[in-house]
């Protein structure tokens, strides 16, 4: 697996959605590549802090600016 590809996966490896074979192959990456075990503790810290945000405690344009860059977000 590639780095390229563990970023792909990044999201269906938390929520514990990939194969058992493409589940393997991730984790015998971030056994041996430093660069990818940092970003997959980084998303698994973020993923827990937004998890923590009230959407009510969130200003108006916080929201609005949020709401905007999901709208924007690159899509393939």
């Amino acid at each position: 697996m590639t780095c390229a590809e563990l970023v792909e996966l990044v999201t269906a490896y938390l929520e514990g959605a990939l194969d058992p074979e493409t589940e393997q192959r991730f984790a015998d990456h971030l056994a041996v590549c430093d660069g990818c075990d940092i970003y997959v503790d980084q998303m698994r810290r973020t993923i827990a802090e937004v998890g923590q945000v009230e959407p009510e405690s969130l200003s108006d344009q916080t929201r609005d600016r949020l709401l905007e860059a999901f709208r924007t977000f690159p899509r393939r």
